[in-house]
């Protein structure tokens, strides 16, 4: 019975306060491992975190809190990761309990850079965890609106769809509604990719296109991402889904996306390192389109899209001059 699993949420940013925020509403107890020691105290005394969606109000009696990723993996059965693909290989060095028979889920939208693998793929090939323990959580879903419960759906991936349920009906409540899928690759993949479209939007609003142009990116790039997803993971898949298109059209036009603004700030003259220090968040796009782009070298797939965003941002070619040449290739 899904009452007596423990659940840990790793990780210390909007989404793991979106998650943790979420699985309380169904559990009685959590685990909850962040690095803060500022933060950990904080929460326990105003029952606020006070880096990310400070309005969400926990009842600190249901949140194991903890600096230590080893306590928090040793007392779950279902383990969900939300933190940035680029500190992931960091924090899992800490580890030193083991993996196995845990039920890996990864709530990360980017690329581990040190194996320019998704997450799904890190845990299977670096952990020896099997794929049948391993799921993805992704949207149409933004943290913010979780932490203001507006109306928001999440995609559960598994290939053991019990398990699938599990964390789908944990995760579920007045304002979540989740649906399950045995497209854990596909999904992952989706969302890391819509990330980089989403800085490729950010990019033409800050270069100053209008919504006639933001709405043919949008259009390239869920015909992008099939073809790219379909040359890493052959399968039967409706790339119209939420899970896909969704998740990419929302990532692409919120005013919450920080991949977003992260591309308007390149679009409107920033170096990179300077966006990226003035942002307080990590935008995931960024890693994930280097790794795309070398990836893709071996697949072949046409993506224009991605080719332009690595132009700028890891070759230091003129947003202006790319997005120019970009828009004869678009239809």
């Amino acid at each position: 019975m899904s009452e007596n699993l423990k659940f840990a949420v790793i990780g210390g940013g909007s989404w793991a306060t979106a998650i943790a925020k979420m699985l309380c509403v169904n559990l009685s107890e959590i685990s909850w491992y962040m690095r803060n020691d500022a933060a950990i105290e904080h929460i326990n005394k105003y029952k606020h975190n006070p880096n990310y969606l400070s309005s969400v109000e926990f009842d600190t009696q249901k949140l194991k809190l903890t600096n230590n990723i080893n306590e928090a993996v040793e007392y779950a059965d279902y383990i969900i990761f939300a933190i940035p693909s680029a500190f992931l290989y960091a924090e899992l060095e800490k580890l030193t309990v083991s993996l196995e028979n845990k039920i890996i889920f990864s709530a990360i939208k980017g690329i581990v850079p040190e194996t320019s693998l998704i997450v799904g793929e890190h845990f299977h090939i670096k952990y020896d965890i099997p794929y049948y323990n391993i799921g993805v959580i992704t949207g149409p879903c933004h943290a913010e609106e979780v932490a203001l419960e507006r109306l928001s759906y999440l995609t559960i991936a598994c290939g053991d769809p019990s398990k699938a349920s599990v964390v789908a009906k944990n995760l579920s409540g007045n304002y979540i509604k989740t649906k399950i899928s045995d497209d854990i690759i596909g999904t992952e993949y989706a969302a890391m990719l819509k990330n980089i479209y989403a800085i490729a939007a950010g990019i033409a609003h800050g270069l100053g296109y209008g919504d006639n142009f933001q709405s043919v990116i949008m259009s390239n790039a869920i015909r992008e991402m099939k073809k790219f997803i379909k040359k890493v993971h052959k399968m039967k898949r409706n790339i119209n889904d939420s899970a896909y298109l969704g998740d990419l059209l929302v990532t692409g036009y919120s005013l919450f996306s920080r991949n977003r603004m992260f591309g308007s700030m390149i679009g409107k003259g920033y170096t990179v390192k300077s966006a990226m220090m003035e942002m307080s968040m990590v935008s995931e796009g960024y890693y994930a389109t280097k790794s795309a782009y070398k990836l893709n070298q071996g697949y072949g797939a046409k993506t224009p899209i991605i080719d332009a965003v690595y132009a700028i941002l890891y070759e230091g070619k003129d947003a202006k001059t790319v997005f120019k040449k970009l828009t004869d290739v678009l239809d």
